[in-house]
This record gives C-alpha cells, structure tokens and sequence, in this order.
C-alpha cells in the first residue's frame, strides 16, 4: 500500500532534502514539490493527498495558513526551524512537528506514525468518533478501552504515558502498546488527574512512573522518554513533584 504526500517549502535547499529522505520510503509517493502554499493549495483544492510535508514560515500563504484554508484536511506534518510554532501547530491538530535540519530518521518517524493513523482510520471508520466511557471512580483501579480487536481492560498503573495520533491515541504499556478510539483530549477528560497528567500537546504521562525531570524530557520507567512543554512542566511540579521532593532543610 502506497500513500502520496506532497512537500511544502519556500526553500529550495530544503524542499531538496525532505524530498531526497522521502524517496527513500517505498510506502510514499511524492505527488509535487511546491515552493509557496499557495503553489500547495491549488493542488491541495483538486487533488486528495494523505500527507503534507510543509514548512511554517512562508511568504503570502503560511504553512499554518495553508491547513487551516483546506476544508479537506490531509495529515500535515510541519517541517520548521521555529521550535515557537509547536504548541499553535498541535492546536491545529498537526499529526507532528519536526524541527529543521530534518534527519531520515525523524522524516521516517513522523511518516510511520501518519501511515500508522491512515491503516488505522480505514479499520475503524466513523466508529473514531466515538469516546468510549472509561470507568475511573474513585475506588477503583483499572478501566476499559475499545480498539480494533474488541474491548480491553487494562490497570491504570500499568500505564506508563499516552500518544496523540489525532482522532485517536496510542497507550503504552512496559510491554505492549494499544492504539485507543479516543482522542487525547477526552482521554485526558476520562482518566484520574491524580494519577495521569498532560505535559504536551501530544503526551499525557502516568506520574507514578516518572525517573528523571529535565527541562524538556521526562524520563519515564522502562526508558521512555517523552518532551514536556515550558508551561506544563511548572504544573507538574506544583501537581506531583514539590510536594514530594526532599528538603535540603527541615522546620
């Protein structure tokens, strides 16, 4: 099964290098190579594409501007040297956000985890439009999930953090991963806040299994390691770390 997708980008040395890793991926067929959006746009408006590879920053019609302008929204993936446009970016619903210069491997990370979403959409169809009712009163300790092969009961310590994939969510346990039929967002609105807490647009973390805090990673057991946003990183502190930290001085 091939997928098309088109790149997106004023700069030639660049669009020349995301198109050089893109030829590399047999599952991928470049449909054109565009030097402004609005050069995207006309054939974004005729032709279904899966995947977007754009930069941001453009002249007359920015990256952001582009997606935004589609009522037929394919998976885009924002390719751009402005780490500041991640969180607009994610708010957009963005499948991902790669900070230039692009490696192979980052390029192919970001199309595995588009392909990943587009398998998954056909399997589901409309049922992605469903948030399953998880059960998370007080007493108790696990809940359930439907995903593609039924309904799964799993603990909530068994959880170790959660994935954005748009309309749906990848969880991950220390041995396994189940892709949910939740966004991240109603999950985030159905599991314990004791226990689960968001530190990026697109991860929400189990806080018993946190190892190390960064500035910009939280190192999770098993050796995960997920990035943390400025903002949310301060509300995990206050919410689970402070209270628990070790004094250097006692009263």
């Amino acid at each position: 099964m091939t997928y098309t997708c088109i790149i997106v980008d004023d700069n030639e040395i660049e669009r020349d290098a995301i198109e050089m890793h893109l030829k590399k991926i047999p599952s991928l067929n470049i449909l054109a190579v565009c030097s402004s959006g609005i050069e995207a746009s006309q054939i974004l408006s005729t032709t279904p594409v899966d995947i977007v590879f754009s930069d941001i920053d453009m002249p007359e019609l920015s990256g952001m501007d582009l997606l935004k302008s589609l009522k037929q929204q394919p998976l885009f993936i924002f390719v751009t040297s402005f780490t500041e446009y991640a969180a607009e970016s994610f708010n957009l619903d963005a499948l991902d956000f790669i900070v230039k210069p692009a490696t192979f491997e980052r390029i192919l990370k970001a199309t595995n985890k588009a392909i990943e979403y587009l398998e998954l959409k056909k399997l589901v169809g409309k049922t992605s439009q469903h948030v399953d009712k998880s059960t998370n009163s007080d007493g108790d300790d696990h809940f359930f999930f439907r995903e593609t092969k039924g309904i799964t009961k799993l603990k909530y310590d068994d959880v170790i953090y959660i994935e954005s994939m748009g309309d749906f969510s990848k969880l991950f346990t220390s041995t396994d991963k189940h892709i949910v039929l939740v966004s991240l967002k109603n999950l985030e609105k159905q599991l314990p806040s004791k226990i689960f807490s968001r530190v990026h647009k697109q991860y929400i973390i189990n806080i018993n299994h946190i190892a190390t805090l960064t500035n910009h990673e939280v190192h999770l057991e098993h050796d995960f390691i997920v990035p943390i946003s400025v903002s949310n990183r301060q509300e995990l502190l206050e919410k689970a770390i402070d209270k628990k930290i070790l004094s250097r001085f006692l009263k």
